[in-house]
C-alpha cells in the first residue's frame, strides 16, 4: 500500500478570519471536554494533569489555523482511550461526529502490546492527515512542558524521539509546526548542554 501524500501547509495565520471564527462558534465541543475531565486526576511528568494537556493540544491546533470539527473534538479527548482504564468507546460514539472522532482518536492511540516506536512509525507510514496534524500538536504541547522537566535522560530520549519520529510528520503536513518543533528540540538540548549533561556522559563512557 502506497504511503499517502499530503500538501504541506506553509503559512500560519496571525489571527482567525471571520469565516473561521464563525466555523469555530458552531463547533460543539462540550460533550468531548466532559469526557476528558476524567483525566484531571492523571498527573503528567512535567506537572499538571492530562486534562489540561487535552485543552492545550486543542489550543495549539486553533493557533495554527486548524478549525476542523472532527480534529478539534478529537484533540480534547485524544488520550481518553489510552489513559482511562476500561474506557467505553461508545461514550464518544454517542456524540455528534462520534464515529469520525473515535476513528481519529484510535489512530493516535497505542494499541495493546504496541511499542512506542511501532506506534509512531504506524502514524508516519499510514496515518491520516488529521492524525499527523493532531500528533504534531500533541508533541508541541509535550515539548513545551518538557521545559519543566529536570530529568536529563528523559529530556534526551524525548528529544531524540521527537527528531526521529515527529519531525517527519511535521515536515509532511505543516512547515511552521516543523519549525517550532525544531526550535523546541534545540532549546531543550541546550538546557542539557548548559547543565554539563553531555560532558558528564562522555566522561562516564570513557
Amino acid at each position: 500500500m502506497a504511503k499517502p501524500k499530503y500538501e504541506m501547509k506553509s503559512e500560519k495565520p496571525d489571527k482567525m478570519d471571520e469565516a473561521q471564527m464563525l466555523q469555530l462558534k458552531n463547533i460543539f465541543l462540550a460533550p468531548y471536554m466532559q469526557l476528558a475531565t476524567e483525566l484531571i486526576g492523571k498527573a503528567r511528568h512535567a506537572g499538571g494533569n492530562m486534562f489540561r494537556h487535552q485543552m492545550d493540544t486543542m489550543a495549539i491546533l486553533i493557533d495554527y489555523g486548524y478549525i476542523d470539527p472532527v480534529l478539534l473534538k478529537a484533540s480534547v479527548c485524544h488520550d481518553c482511550v489510552e489513559d482511562i482504564p476500561d474506557f467505553d468507546k461508545n461514550r464518544i460514539l454517542a456524540n455528534e461526529d462520534g464515529e469520525e472522532v473515535l476513528n481519529l482518536v484510535l489512530e493516535v492511540s497505542r494499541k495493546k502490546g504496541e511499542s512506542k516506536e511501532a506506534f509512531l512509525q504506524r502514524i508516519i507510514d499510514s496515518g491520516s492527515q488529521n492524525a499527523k496534524i493532531l500528533k504534531c500538536a500533541d508533541r508541541i504541547s509535550n515539548m513545551i512542558s518538557l521545559g519543566f522537566v529536570t530529568d536529563p535522560k528523559f529530556i534526551e530520549r524525548y528529544c531524540d524521539e521527537t527528531e526521529y519520529y515527529i519531525l517527519p510528520m511535521a515536515l509532511e503536513i505543516d512547515y511552521n509546526m516543523y519549525q517550532e518543533l525544531i526550535n523546541l528540540i534545540i532549546t531543550r538540548r541546550r538546557y542539557l548542554e548548559d547543565g554539563g549533561y553531555f560532558d558528564s556522559r562522555t566522561k562516564v563512557s570513557s
